[in-house]
């Protein structure tokens, strides 16, 4: 599948910015199940210093810093990218892989062992704290003996049902406890809560923000801009041979989308597109920066996903 994204932030601020700093990621990247074919990154007004770098997820950010006065800045990122459907969990026989308990104890501490680089994954971050009340809510659906493949799906699908989507129930703040006693809230709360849960069962789980391909209602067109930026969990297993969950060869990531319910090796599906991957949100939010002069500001954000044929006219970034 070839998808075009589209995503426009744009700042207006109430009294003109003297100096800005600002770190982006918004290029995505390459994996198993997608590739970068083009990508463009338009910054208005043209920074005064700008530079690309990869940060210690291997993910794709660009640093840019103003040194004039401004009233309003716009960043748009353009990527074209092809997707493939992704493999199948290895659920069946005659793999099942490592239960859950015995991936817990794969990571468990031990003098002398091997250090697996997932392990960071399965410590609290700002926006996955470490609290009882995630395990709870996890526990009902982690059989004993259940493989940890199987239990992350179930849990998938605990999040999915036991809460609801709710456009503008969280802020971007919110503390993933929050969500989950409030029992609602957006992509990035569920995204949060599954890997909280994850943590606390010992499990290694990443927070992945990116892209899903929405389809107009049947008769209407697509609105360019009205899409959203969304966000996932991938979950660490490491891999069996011969039946033996006693002995890890390797690992892989498999990745599991609370809010829709879906899960795949590699991507949740060949509509999805992957930015970034972290701790939490706070380690790839798109845009974050520091400004001096006026602090108040506007914030207006417009992302389309659509095939690039459908987009052909799309403008090019211009002030408002």
């Amino acid at each position: 599948m070839l998808l075009r994204i589209v995503h426009r932030t744009r700042y207006r601020y109430h009294a003109a910015i003297d100096l800005a700093q600002h770190m982006v990621h918004l290029r995505p990247v390459d994996t198993p199940t997608q590739q970068v074919l083009q990508h463009e990154l338009r910054i208005d007004p043209e920074p005064a210093a700008r530079s690309d770098t990869t940060d210690v997820f291997s993910n794709q950010r660009t640093f840019f810093s103003l040194q004039a006065h401004h009233s309003m800045l716009t960043v748009e990122a353009d990527s074209l990218v092809s997707t493939h459907a992704p493999e199948p969990l290895p659920l069946g026989q005659p793999w099942r892989g490592m239960s859950w308990e015995r991936v817990r104890e794969h990571f468990r501490y031990r003098a002398l062992a091997p250090f697996d680089p997932a392990s960071e994954f399965l410590f609290p971050s700002p926006y996955a704290p470490r609290d009882d009340r995630f395990a709870d809510f996890a526990r009902p659906v982690f059989k004993p003996g259940l493989p940890a493949l199987e239990a992350a799906r179930a849990l998938m699908e605990h999040i999915h049902t036991e809460l609801t989507y709710e456009a503008d129930s969280t802020e971007v703040n919110t503390p993933a406890l929050e969500a989950l006693e409030q029992r609602k809230g957006v992509c990035q709360d569920f995204a949060h809560i599954m890997i909280c849960c994850l943590r606390s069962m010992g499990l290694p789980a990443r927070y992945v923000s990116g892209y899903l391909l929405t389809r107009p209602p049947p008769g209407r067109p697509r609105l360019i801009g009205a899409d959203a930026s969304h966000a996932w969990v991938s979950v660490y297993v490491p891999l069996t041979a011969g039946g033996d969950e006693n002995t890890a060869t390797a690992g892989a990531w498999f990745d599991f989308d609370p809010t829709n319910n879906r899960c795949g090796w590699g991507s949740p599906g060949e509509d999805y597109v992957t930015l970034a991957t972290g701790r939490d949100f706070g380690d790839i939010s798109p845009m974050r920066g520091v400004i001096q002069s006026g602090a108040r500001h506007t914030l207006s954000v417009a992302v389309t996903v659509a095939p690039p044929d459908e987009l052909a006219e799309l403008a090019s970034v211009t002030p408002a």
